[in-house]
């Protein structure tokens, strides 16, 4: 709202809602239309719909919703159904905010709620629809199919309501409809000959031995394997570019354009990670800061930035502030600059620790400890998780529980875990390390490394309540399809979004 009221749009966004003609708002675009948020108190809103915009109690969930939910509606009118927005309640939509509407099915929200939504213990708007007005607070432009439909609708479509039902459903009534994310990973990088390939590695290593010639392993083409997994019925891309290109002006990386490209044809969310920190053109003439870097990235397509080394680097700061008695939050790092402008959505931090075993707590100092199943060569029952950083070739004196704690006070909104004693290995994620981290942070976690069969997906979000789970070189190989994924998932009880609705 400040950016609106200091660029002079309020008023004529008032007056273009005032004349009748078609207005559509989506997310942030849907809250601003409210009387306030509880997100920027002083900033009144447009006040076009009654209420305001509070934010999410995490006591009892992950926060930001973050994922595929459904959208329930509360009101029909029967009368004019075919022009109605195309919302189908068997379909899951995007969703990835920390504030919402809540919805309580009284006074004046029986006149403009369309659908709602259920997201654990609380339920929001999800959707209004008043006059020539329509807003949704997920995004149909990352919500596959069913989100284009609901654009095609509202372009195409007379969604002029001419009349008010009076009976909505009670908030007890809405149905819980979020799912677990499955997300395939691509690591991109430029092979000995310079072209741009998704590769995999196995405990990071991404070549082939040497009697195998020792080159880049390479699965494909970044956007031509990002589009059959959007086919595949894959619920997010995420893209990690482990190639530095130093010795390119930023404007000019390849990985923009990868962005782009993807845009165009896949509509669910993508993540790009590697790169994102303060970068200088070679020829010294512009530096360019993280948060420009992340913009960049946004405007070329991403939907979040991942975050590696400079996160642990990040809490590497906070913890000695801490310890030297300082605010620990001085707004220097890239995850709080880029959360302060784009939202803590936008920020996924990428953690690649490794086990180090230990004969007692005591021998790993200030670390956070776990004691484990799976005892050490030397039979040490505990472990500690340390961060590394550089693509997994330097270890810190930093632990998993330290960076994550650190990094969601600084503004992540979402934790993309690793293991590099798992990576390749086609055994199960590590279970303990992924519960450990579950239970220290609120915000979404996303589990990754070591799927290597169907049961393995089910068996992480059974025994950690993980929000997403990831994989690579099963999809890229077709070891295992996503389709095999969800089905399984499917038939363990656990809710997955059904891309055939």
């Amino acid at each position: 709202m400040k950016a609106l009221r200091e660029s002079g749009f309020i008023e004529p966004l008032k007056a273009y809602v005032a004349s009748g003609r078609p207005l559509m708002g989506i997310c942030v675009g849907m809250q601003v239309l409210f009387e306030g948020s509880d997100e920027s108190p002083g900033e009144p809103g447009l006040g076009i719909f009654e209420g305001r915009v509070k934010l999410f109690d995490s006591s009892r969930k992950a926060v930001p919703h973050m994922g595929w939910n459904g959208a329930q509606v509360v009101h029909q009118d029967n009368a004019h159904a075919a022009a109605v927005p195309n919302l189908n309640e068997d379909s899951r939509y995007y969703f990835v905010h920390s504030y919402g509407v809540p919805y309580t099915g009284q006074g004046a929200q029986k006149g403009f709620v369309h659908t709602a939504t259920r997201y654990s213990d609380e339920t929001i708007v999800s959707s209004v629809w008043r006059g020539s007005v329509f807003a949704s607070q997920f995004h149909p432009e990352k919500s596959g199919a069913a989100g284009v439909a609901v654009l095609q609708s509202f372009i195409e479509s007379d969604l002029v309501r001419p009349s008010i039902p009076g009976n909505v459903v009670e908030p007890a009534d809405v149905k819980e409809a979020f799912t677990v994310r499955v997300i395939a990973c691509l690591d991109v990088r430029a092979n000995d000959q310079g072209d741009l390939v998704v590769t995999k590695g196995d405990q990071y290593d991404v070549r082939e031995s040497a009697s195998e010639g020792g080159d880049v392993r390479n699965l494909g083409k970044p956007v031509d394997l990002a589009k059959r997994y959007f086919d595949e019925g894959a619920d997010e891309i995420a893209f990690l570019n482990i190639t530095s290109f130093r010795n390119m002006p930023f404007k000019d990386m390849p990985m923009l354009e990868v962005l782009r490209q993807a845009s165009r044809s896949i509509f669910v969310p993508l993540t790009i990670g590697g790169g994102v920190r303060d970068i200088a053109d070679p020829d010294g003439q512009r530096v360019w800061p993280a948060v420009q870097v992340a913009g960049e990235y946004f405007r070329s397509g991403a939907d979040k930035v991942s975050i590696g080394s400079d996160a642990v680097y990040a809490a590497e700061q906070y913890w000695q502030r801490v310890a030297d008695g300082q605010e620990p939050l001085d707004g220097s790092t890239a995850i709080e600059q880029i959360a302060e402008r784009y939202g803590r959505q936008a920020v996924v931090i990428s953690v690649d620790p490794r086990r180090v075993y230990v004969s007692s707590p005591e021998d790993a100092g200030a670390h956070h400890v776990i004691k484990t199943a799976f005892p050490g060569p030397n039979g040490e029952q505990y472990c500690w998780y340390q961060c590394t950083v550089k693509g997994g070739r330097e270890g810190r004196d930093t632990d998993v529980r330290q960076l994550v704690t650190a990094c969601e006070a600084l503004g992540a909104g979402e934790v993309l875990l690793n293991c590099m004693d798992k990576d390749g290995t086609n055994s199960g994620y590590d279970l303990e390390l992924v519960a450990d981290t579950k239970a220290a942070v609120k915000i979404p976690v996303i589990a990754s490394s070591g799927a290597g069969k169907p049961e393995h997906f089910s068996e992480v979000v059974e025994s950690t309540g993980v929000e997403a789970v990831l994989a690579a070189g099963i999809f890229h190989r077709r070891e295992v399809p996503i389709e095999a994924v969800k089905k399984h998932l499917r038939e363990r009880a656990i809710p997955i979004r059904d891309t055939t609705i």
